[in-house]
């Protein structure tokens, strides 16, 4: 089989796991993106999925993100449009105005200071950017990426006030051995509080190849599937 082959019949299993998961919840599957997570792998595979209709694909390190980014419209087909790029992994600030040349979305704004950092960034390029608060359920590891349920509000507002940034919703990983669906639950929760007071701020980001049907339940508006679609990864280096 080839690679184009092999992708595109994962990433089939996966569009009919996510329809029978709405299904199964009451939901539309049109009302649910699937982001395809490609970090690891090359630009190649991400001009194969555009081909084959994935809209939305995510990178979790710079300068990896960027590079692929800038290799990628050399590689598309005549006609395919190239995919949003999300940002899903945690950013150091010093990196943020890099990031924000590229990326369409960053998922993982913790913290004020980071949020400020991709304002001057996107005011720098001249062009808009979309922010996802990530939110940190870890009760037994707190504080290691993403902010507390508590500090979301406060957060948000900032976030609505910046120049060239806008409120897209929030995110969350679901923490290792937890039950994940009453993660995502209280995250879709804090999601409606948000938006009570942001009416922009739609996206509900959580669950990846393990656990997505777990946030199609919960009422995820977006996941974050790698492995099941590209395939185990090569270590990290």
């Amino acid at each position: 089989m080839t690679r184009p082959e092999e992708l595109a019949a994962n990433l089939a299993e996966v569009r009919a796991r996510v329809a029978q998961a709405c299904a199964a919840a009451g939901r539309a599957p049109e009302d649910v993106t699937t982001i395809v997570v490609t970090k690891t792998y090359p630009a190649s595979d991400v001009a194969t999925l555009a081909g084959l209709g994935v809209t939305d694909v995510g990178e979790n390190r710079h300068p990896e993100a960027g590079d692929k980014a800038a290799e990628l419209p050399s590689l598309l087909a005549d006609g395919v449009v190239a995919p949003r790029q999300h940002f899903v992994g945690g950013l150091q600030t010093n990196k943020a105005g890099a990031v924000a040349r590229y990326a369409d979305v960053v998922q993982s704004v913790d913290r004020a200071k980071l949020a400020r950092s991709l304002s001057r960034g996107a005011e720098a390029a001249d062009r808009d950017l979309v922010l996802l608060l990530q939110v940190d359920f870890d009760l037994q590891d707190p504080g290691r990426s993403g902010a507390a349920p508590g500090a979301v509000a406060a957060l948000a507002d900032l976030v609505a006030e910046l120049p060239r940034v806008h409120l897209g919703g929030l995110m969350t990983v679901a923490p290792l051995g937890v039950a994940p669906r009453p993660v995502f639950e209280r995250l879709r929760e804090l999601a409606e509080q948000v938006r009570a007071q942001h009416s922009d701020a739609r996206i509900v980001s959580a669950g990846m190849s393990g656990d997505f049907e777990d946030a199609i339940a919960a009422g995820a508006t977006h996941l974050r599937i790698g492995r099941a679609v590209l395939g185990e990864r090569p270590p990290l280096r």
